[in-house]
């Protein structure tokens, strides 16, 4: 990542479900619907969790405009895919106000056997035009 100013990181526990892989079909009364996998919904009350201890987070100060997210997630087996699309949901609310703000993003795969993790980095995303004209 290029020195650019970070306007939020950190780093949550666990280990992130695919969200595409991550669905069930469930029947509520007559109709069939698709919810997020147990594995998903933990993760996702754990990520909350978690930011809802991070001194850094102000739900009423969101960032706003345009985003980048640099994420490293490491897993605990080989056998996941990367996959930072539950990450990315889930901060919504209280990092941004939207997950369409993520106009650029980076993730990488790693590792570790003893600490699934993901490391989130947001900075301001540099428009293609300013990219461009260097």
């Amino acid at each position: 990542m290029n020195k650019k100013e970070i306007l939020f990181e950190a780093i949550i526990e666990g280990e992130p479900a695919s969200k595409s892989n991550s669905r069930r079909i469930v029947r509520l009364g007559k109709q069939v619907r698709l919810i997020k996998s147990k594995k998903a919904l933990c993760y996702v009350n754990s990520l909350e969790e978690q930011l809802s201890l991070l001194k850094q987070v102000d739900r009423n100060n969101l960032l706003e405009g345009n985003l980048s997210m640099y994420v490293d997630v490491w897993y605990r087996t080989r056998r996941p895919d990367l996959d930072i699309e539950l990450i990315k949901d889930g901060i919504q609310g209280w990092v941004y106000k939207n997950d369409r703000q993520v106009r650029e993003q980076h993730s990488k795969w790693h590792k570790d056997s003893d600490r699934p993790r993901c490391l989130i980095r947001i900075v301001r995303y540099e428009d293609e035009e300013k990219i461009l004209s260097l």
